[in-house]
């Protein structure tokens, strides 16, 4: 949708041949860089325990906590396997984000963590079960990082789409915690959904002429011109998706831009995008020119 809507605001005649696949492919990068650099936050403030023990030690008359700081979180077995990975490792190198974290933010949430019940009860356990070790990671990321202003600000200014995918980055945590081994940094999106995207994107732009003749006769009143640039976009896709991707269930379609509608558009677009795309549904099926089968399972 962001892909298209860009194309749609491009002067013609600087959209080039391949221009369509270099956007979503920027768009999709982005989103991977975002999910690997709050990785990488949490490895940077559970790092930071061992910095502040050296730091506190190091004091002209340090006290007896001073010299006792509790450093376990830096050896967290779930940030262990994500720092030492070769792969998350090259993404660093290849975006360039080393130089993006703050000290300063990292102490600060860092102390904020320390501070919490949560961690101190952590701490205070001697031995490490895998169930401790994820539910603090989960706390630092849900109760803390995200939570904290200053690095919501931090990842405003350093990440365009930040706002978009924060949602989305939530989950993607979540399930890159319940099951680590099968995330490859080196292709955090997988084939089958690199391919949906571009299949769909490419669908839309090339049958847009098609889409519309569908669309224009059910917006009765409405005039076309005046009707929200991402609602039209919203209904072109879903058309595409109930006329060309056979495994897409239509009431999956429909709920879907619906929820982008409500999301990216104005109130009452997700009532709108409803009434026309269910509406076309009916004509189409009526024609018998949805045909739509299982998904194949691997």
């Amino acid at each position: 949708m962001q892909t298209l809507y860009a194309l749609e605001t491009m002067e013609p005649g600087n959209i080039k041949p391949g221009t369509a696949i270099s956007l979503l492919k920027d768009k999709l990068d982005q989103t991977c860089q975002i999910f690997t650099y709050l990785l990488y936050s949490l490895v940077r403030v559970a790092q930071y325990a061992e910095i502040d023990s050296q730091a506190r030690a190091s004091k002209h008359l340090p006290s007896a906590e001073d010299l006792n700081v509790n450093t376990k979180i830096a050896g967290n077995e779930f940030l262990e396997q994500i720092s030492t990975d070769k792969g998350f490792q090259a993404n660093l190198e290849l975006w360039k984000m080393k130089h993006l974290p703050d000290q300063e933010l990292i102490r600060k949430i860092y102390n904020s963590l320390t501070a919490t019940d949560n961690y101190k009860a952590y701490i205070k356990e001697p031995s490490r079960s895998k169930a401790a070790e994820k539910e603090i990671i989960e706390y630092l990321y849900k109760n803390v990082l995200i939570t904290n202003e200053l690095f919501l600000q931090h990842m405003e200014d350093h990440f365009l789409h930040w706002g978009d995918d924060a949602e989305m980055m939530t989950i993607l945590i979540n399930n890159y915690l319940n099951k680590p081994h099968l995330f490859n940094f080196l292709q955090l999106i997988s084939q089958e959904k690199l391919e949906y995207s571009r299949e769909l994107l490419l669908t839309v732009i090339n049958k847009k002429e098609y889409c519309l003749e569908l669309i224009k006769p059910k917006l009765q009143n409405w005039d076309p011109e005046r009707i929200a640039a991402v609602d039209m976009l919203l209904m072109e896709m879903g058309v595409c998706e109930f006329l060309y991707f056979p495994t897409i269930p239509t009431k999956v379609t429909i709920n879907e831009y619906i929820d982008l509608a409500k999301t990216y558009s104005t109130p009452q677009s997700g009532q709108f995008v409803n009434g026309i795309l269910d509406n076309i549904l009916k004509d189409l099926e009526q024609a018998q020119q949805i045909q739509k089968t299982d998904r194949t399972k691997k």
